[in-house]
């Protein structure tokens, strides 16, 4: 550590790094979720800063301009797990603390099941355990979750989502903060990176075996769930702790929709500051 990462490598390809705080701080990975980049972060990571922490918030795969290769396949969750720790190694320095939210969070899931030794401590948003997912679907989350389908087909989720970010209407619907959702085409659709984010879904039927089933969690771990999330049941979020055999919490934040690093940044820090703390 000593030095700001403001990219990094992993093979052919280079991803974007808001890398933040002070320098020689504890540092912390924030991962975002779709269709979202970095800045999504941009109200938690001064709360973490004030206590001495150090963050870095890469744009992942999909997402970063030099990070966007084309074939579905490329975004199975193991190739993305690889990014995560490539960006571990530019950091140096043991174990790291990681957070995720929304895919941000199901990608730290993958991390620290099978890098346990890797990661100090797991802090997740919104998506509860795969495991846990999966047990869910039986009992509503399914309902929830048709879009999963419609985003893994060719070319017309571009189309519905371009428009969906081009209107006034549709954009307030979504339940981002205005200057976030008012983003969501210039950061995405002009940025050119709506069909990389879309092909994390698309990578789906590409997950390997070991990517299908992550396995039990075995360090220290905080879940996150807002108790009006569009996307995430409550069923989920309840089990996932049967899947952590380490020190857990979960915590409801009430009143909160699917988008908590935006609308309830100090909640989202105060969890992270108390897990990472302890």
């Amino acid at each position: 550590m000593g030095e700001r990462i403001t990219e990094y490598r992993n093979g052919d390809y280079v991803f974007d790094v808001i890398d933040a705080g002070p320098v020689d701080g504890t540092p912390i990975v924030l991962l975002h979720g779709f269709p979202q980049r970095a800045t999504a972060w941009d109200l938690v990571t001064p709360l973490l800063h004030q206590h001495g922490y150090r963050t870095l918030a890469p744009d992942l795969r999909g997402y970063s301009p030099r990070a966007r290769p084309g074939r579905r396949r490329d975004y199975a969750l193991g190739l993305l797990i690889g990014d995560v720790l490539a960006l571990f190694d530019a950091i140096g320095d043991g174990p790291v603390h990681l957070v995720g939210h929304d895919w941000g969070a199901m990608l730290a899931w993958g991390v620290a099941a099978q890098h346990p030794d890797r990661v100090a401590t797991l802090t997740t948003l919104s998506v509860p355990h795969p495991a846990a997912y999966r047990r869910a679907m039986l009992r509503g989350q399914v309902l929830r979750s048709w879009y999963m389908a419609l985003f893994q087909l060719p070319r017309i989720p571009e189309s519905f989502l371009t428009k969906s970010f081009e209107s006034p209407k549709a954009r307030a619907r979504i339940g981002l903060p205005p200057e976030y959702a008012d983003r969501l085409h210039s950061d995405i659709v002009a940025y050119g990176a709506l069909t990389g984010a879309l092909n994390w879904y698309r990578a789906m039927p590409f997950w390997s075996p070991t990517d299908m089933r992550t396995g039990k969690i075995t360090v220290p771990t905080t879940h996150l769930w807002s108790d009006r999330d569009f996307a995430l049941s409550r069923v989920g979020a309840q089990r996932t702790g049967r899947w952590v055999q380490a020190p857990y919490e979960f915590r409801i934040i009430t009143g909160a929709n699917h988008w908590l690093p935006e609308t309830r940044p100090a909640e989202v820090a105060d969890a992270i500051l108390d897990r990472v703390g302890c």
